[in-house]
């Protein structure tokens, strides 16, 4: 025995990385056909007794290699530190489940800890495998694309095992729906999630969520950063041209930033939606919490899923206006786009340092030329503009039909800014949709086409597309040759993409109504286009018929949702090879409009 541990010592680290990666990696699969799979009670307690052991193995091999750091402490880097924490949380989940002491009322005994340590080991290793880009080389966009279409694929698989609904198993397309539903942050549900889907299919539903509102590229390589220790020039070059980064050192900090953020909003809002729901409607505080942070999640990605039975029309938080408005704040930060929340934290900072200064040590202002920088400007400007446009339309609109349960001016205004801001990609309903009128229907699908803003959880066109395109046009009413706002003009390049994207998606849009003419041919138009504005823009709002739509228009609408979740731009450029560039220019015309 002395033997074979001094012969591990002296193992080569990167095989035993492997071996890890290869355990961990079968681990991981017996744990999710254990908890999602296995119905028969003898098959369940060897699969146990097997995921204890292999538990108690990691455990050895992490103490060992957490001795062999502290041997050689000149080797010892970043992700050191993780497999040390998970080193002694394996200690102490083993020491309590091999002695009589009693924590929390035996808490720790639940098997929900033995998996966490596996899964743990698991992303560890794989994360240090993740950035193997400098090996291949990978078009950046076309792996930005394939990387969802493998997360739908899992999530779909997930999805079809038997324990993650209640009753019979999701058939094949829908479970194809619900994994794109939520991986694309659309919301839009072919079933009732809350009757369905069990613990276990809600859990993946929310990790899809998670996934797919940063983007799985996201999140591997930050793990990838975090444990390996560092990025190299090709992984560099690619998450800069991933993220839209100018400065090639700048793409570690915005990924970092990103998760940081995102954290940091999901956790508050958990916090504060826990305290504003009433205990008396949940049968325990664990429950409780799961509500608080799977609508966190939900809403910070502008995914629009809820457990509850009717959404936020739900008899229980229908009139629960502090929810609704964290909520709101939620999906709107989210739909803002880290860059300008960031930018807004600059600001902000800034301000708050310049008033301290001013009153505790009576120095005077000191500016600084565009702290909020020009995209954060428009991005601003135009979102302010949509949601007063959202919540006076729909107030105004609604005010005597489907805002007509709540009651009082105040609480129909809060409902109305729910309900105006929803549509730019979150996807909660507080209202009975069924009741809406055609006007309100044509605003909220204007609304769902424009979306969020670049760089966020949100879908759509975006408000900078729109705010490009109202400014080109009154430019060309004008009769001038350029288009300026904020003092600055904007590229012609912009004018561009903000034209193909506003083609494209029309384009999208009528192939998917035609498209669900043809499976669907039966059923009311004017909710086949609903249906399709909100596929599209990946918001998840519904007047009652997704569930009614056919396999056909099942898969159609699947697809309209994964198109609208990378963008039609981007989906292009990923297929279409790039041209080279031409050394000689064609003379120019004149087209006539």
């Amino acid at each position: 025995m002395l033997r074979l541990f001094r012969a591990f010592l002296k193992t080569n680290q990167q095989i035993i990385d492997r071996i890890m990666l290869y355990m961990s990696a079968i681990a991981s699969l017996i744990i999710i056909m254990h908890i999602g799979y296995i119905t028969n009670q003898t098959a369940a307690s060897y699969f146990d007794q097997t995921i204890i052991w292999l538990f108690n193995i990691f455990g050895v091999l992490l103490i060992i290699k957490s001795l062999r750091i502290v041997a050689s402490p000149e080797g010892f880097t970043r992700f050191h530190w993780a497999e040390m924490l998970l080193s002694l949380y394996f200690i102490f989940i083993i020491l309590l489940k091999n002695t009589s002491f009693n924590l929390s009322d035996g808490v720790f005994y639940q098997p929900q800890w033995v998996y966490i340590g596996i899964f743990g080991v698991f992303l560890i290793e794989i994360s240090k495998n993740s950035l193997f880009f400098d090996s291949f080389y990978f078009n950046p966009t076309l792996l930005f694309v394939f990387s969802f279409l493998l997360l739908i694929f899992f999530g779909t698989i997930l999805l079809l095992l038997p324990k993650a609904t209640i009753g019979p198993p999701l058939s094949l397309v829908d479970a194809l729906f619900m994994s794109t539903s939520a991986v694309c942050i659309t919301g839009l549900s072919v079933i009732d999630i809350s009757a369905r889907l069990s613990a276990y299919g809600q859990v993946v539903l929310i990790i899809l969520i998670q996934l797919g509102g940063l983007g799985i590229m996201t999140f591997t390589g930050f793990f990838g950063y975090f444990f390996s220790g560092g990025f190299s020039y090709k992984n560099q070059l690619m998450y800069t041209e991933l993220l839209g980064e100018k400065k090639l050192g700048s793409a570690i900090n915005t990924l970092l930033t990103i998760i940081f953020i995102t954290l940091v909003f999901e956790i508050a809002g958990a916090a504060l939606i826990y305290l504003s729901v009433d205990a008396i409607n949940f049968t325990s505080s664990t429950e409780r919490v799961y509500f608080a942070v799977f609508h966190s999640i939900s809403a910070f990605c502008n995914a629009g899923f809820s457990i509850l039975p009717d959404g936020l029309h739900h008899v229980s938080v229908r009139y629960n206006y502090t929810l609704q408005l964290i909520l709101a704040l939620l999906f709107i930060l989210g739909g803002f786009g880290f860059g300008i929340v960031l930018n807004t934290y600059q600001f902000l900072k800034r301000w708050l340092i310049n008033v301290y200064q001013k009153v505790i040590h009576k120095k005077a202002f000191t500016y600084k030329a565009w702290v909020m920088n020009f995209n954060s400007r428009l991005i601003a400007w135009t979102t302010l503009f949509l949601l007063i446009l959202g919540t006076l339309g729909i107030l105004v609109l609604e005010y005597n039909t489907s805002l007509q349960e709540h009651e009082g001016f105040f609480a129909k205004l809060a409902a109305a800014f729910f309900m105006g801001a929803s549509p730019r990609t979150a996807g909660f309903n507080n209202v009975n949709m069924t009741l809406l009128s055609f006007p309100a229907i044509m605003l909220i699908m204007f609304l769902m086409w424009i979306g969020a803003s670049p760089g966020s959880t949100g879908g759509g066109i975006k408000t900078t597309t729109l705010a490009v395109a109202v400014l080109n046009m009154f430019s060309l009413t004008k009769g001038k040759d350029k288009v300026e706002i904020f003092k600055r003009e904007i590229s012609q390049d912009s004018i561009k993409r903000a034209s193909a994207i506003i083609f494209l998606s029309l384009l999208t849009l009528g192939l998917s109504i035609f498209g669900l003419s043809i499976t669907d041919g039966n059923l009311d138009p004017l909710a086949l286009a609903f249906e399709s504005f909100s596929a599209f823009s990946t918001v998840g709002l519904s007047i009652g018929l997704t569930p009614k739509i056919s396999d056909g228009g099942r898969l159609i609408l699947a697809a309209i949702m994964f198109i609208g979740r990378v963008g039609t731009l981007t989906l292009l450029i990923a297929i279409i090879k790039k041209t080279t560039s031409k050394s000689y220019k064609y003379p120019q015309e004149k087209v006539l409009f």
